[in-house]
């Protein structure tokens, strides 16, 4: 399938590049609300983690979910109760540093081979997230496409490398506070 258009409006970056790193199948009855790569003071960027916000209930769905596959997940390492909406899960990336340090300065081609198709197995192979992303992962085989739909020289494209902005750090961020405060952001 071809680009015929370019996506130009933001998207969270973490939630198409790092969430599906954590294995958990695309369609679970749970997912989380917004992803981040840092949370106020708490969690920055460099410190590999993986920021996802829940929002818990009392079913039977969500609690199985939480119990079977969120607290036993080999990544998580922590929890943050916010309040009884909110809870945050923080899962560790730190044994990828690579493809994290890729991710978060925009060089999605230099994501290594195993985590581009983990990456791409989470999205439906018919769907234009999955041309979009695999566009992303592996410009090089994308740059006509989107030198027509841009206008330009498609040397302008290789030279640039990549096809999408890395992650804008202001809106990767969770802006919450802890301990029954309301979110502010």
């Amino acid at each position: 399938m071809a680009i015929k258009s370019i996506y130009s409006k933001y998207f969270q970056k973490s939630k198409v590049f790092l969430y599906p790193l954590l294995g958990i199948k695309r369609g679970a009855k749970v997912i989380p609300s917004e992803t981040y790569i840092a949370w106020n003071n708490e969690i920055k960027a460099e410190d590999m983690k993986l920021v996802c916000l829940y929002h818990p209930n009392k079913n039977d769905d969500y609690l199985d979910y939480e119990k079977k596959v969120l607290l036993k997940h080999s990544r998580l390492s922590d929890i943050k109760p916010i309040d009884s909406n909110n809870k945050v899960f923080i899962f560790d990336f730190a044994d990828i540093k690579n493809d994290w340090n890729n991710f978060i300065n925009g060089e999605y081609s230099k994501i290594s081979k195993e985590n581009k198709s983990k990456i791409l197995s989470f999205f439906d192979n018919n769907s234009a997230n999955y041309v979009y992303m695999k566009s992303y992962l592996n410009p090089d085989k994308y740059f006509e496409d989107y030198a027509e739909c841009l206008g330009v020289e498609v040397e302008l494209l290789e030279k640039v490398g990549e096809l999408c902005e890395k992650p804008d750090n202001e809106k990767e961020t969770l802006i919450m506070k802890q301990a029954n405060q309301k979110i502010i952001n």
